[in-house]
């Protein structure tokens, strides 16, 4: 075989490969034995002659399809630096409960000093092109609208192993920073409980202190 020639399994792999990126699944479908495929994957793509087909068979897919690397890598980015608050807003605010007036028996919704947290979604008339390049899928659900984001940390990991940045088998942990909530896990009606039960004690101090 002349030096730089490429067999069919090669060229095959090259085919695989360029579907996924991943080297060990393209040699096994390629036809290498599952057993080597890892390493025959990474040595694969060692080798200048199939790195050069490799490059020849990108570069005609990119006319072909005129999809660019950096068109892909501006989406990534899209989904990568997509942030909850680029879709959301979180309000807090005083829960409501139903308060007699001791002079006219008269019942009310008054504020109580239980504060709860309520998300807001935005109209997507006031997101960007890049903020809705992000979304995976808006849905109604029986608790109401449901926005689906794409994977950021896949986008993240992708981006990465694109700028030589991430080792294949490098781990990637996530780590989040959030503050215990002493009312995290009550419903709303045992929310509303105890409210009632402040604003009770409340009213008892007040006569006590009258």
């Amino acid at each position: 075989m002349a030096k730089g020639v490429l067999t069919e399994k090669q060229k095959l792999f090259v085919d695989e490969y360029l579907k996924d990126l991943n080297a060990t699944q393209a040699a096994i479908r390629a036809g290498y034995k599952e057993k080597n495929a890892r390493a025959i994957g990474c040595e694969n793509l060692t080798k200048p002659n199939i790195q050069e087909y490799l490059t020849e068979q990108m570069k005609k897919r990119e006319e072909r399809t005129e999809i660019t690397q950096d068109m892909i890598i501006k989406e990534l980015s899209k989904i990568a630096f997509s942030n909850a608050t680029d879709y959301v807003t979180v309000e807090t605010k005083p829960l409501k409960v139903l308060k007699k007036d001791p002079k006219t028996n008269e019942e009310s919704y008054v504020d109580s000093d239980v504060m709860y947290q309520d998300i807001i979604i935005k109209d997507t008339k006031d997101m960007t092109d890049d903020q809705k390049a992000a979304i995976g899928s808006i849905k109604h659900t029986k608790y109401g609208v449901a926005i689906d984001s794409l994977n950021k940390i896949e986008a993240l990991h992708l981006l990465g192993q694109h700028l030589g940045m991430f080792k294949s088998n490098q781990p990637i942990n996530v780590i989040n920073n959030i503050p215990d909530n002493p009312y995290n896990g009550l419903s709303v009606d045992e929310l509303k409980a105890l409210a009632q039960a402040k604003i009770k004690q409340g009213d008892k101090n007040a006569t006590d202190d009258g």
